[in-house]
């Protein structure tokens, strides 16, 4: 397995573990915005780990999500809507806003499992 994938889930599994131990959940909502937010950011820094390392290389600069919208939509349409609902859910409504909808943060970490195995397949990478 590559190193990108290995990491990919470490982030994944940190970011559900930050969920389950410490946002607290009471009913459908967590009950710690800061730890939602570090939730989000982590699995969605995952996501983009396993993406770099099927995407080409970018020359100077830091990637934009567009740089990854772009690469995607030359690759998988179906994918870059996942990478799409990623961005929204994990890095904008979990990162910056720190929504406590535990439905909404399933959702966007069903959808990071998905393109990390998307992207797993896609390199042939086998367990």
């Amino acid at each position: 397995m590559t190193n990108n994938i290995l990491e990919a889930k470490r982030y994944l599994a940190n970011a559900k573990e930050i969920l389950s131990e410490k946002a607290g959940k009471d009913g459908r909502f967590y009950t710690d915005k800061e730890y939602v937010k570090m939730a989000g950011n982590t699995a969605y820094s995952g996501v983009l780990e396993a993406l770099d390392g099927l995407l080409p290389k970018k020359g100077k600069g830091r990637k934009s999500v567009e740089w990854y919208q772009e690469g995607l939509a030359k690759l998988d349409k179906k994918i870059l809507t996942n990478f799409n609902s990623v961005y929204n859910i994990l890095h904008l409504y979990m990162g910056y806003d720190g929504v406590l909808n535990a439905n909404i943060a399933k959702e966007g970490l069903e959808d990071a499992d998905t393109i990390i195995k998307w992207v797993e397949q896609k390199m042939g990478v086998r367990e």
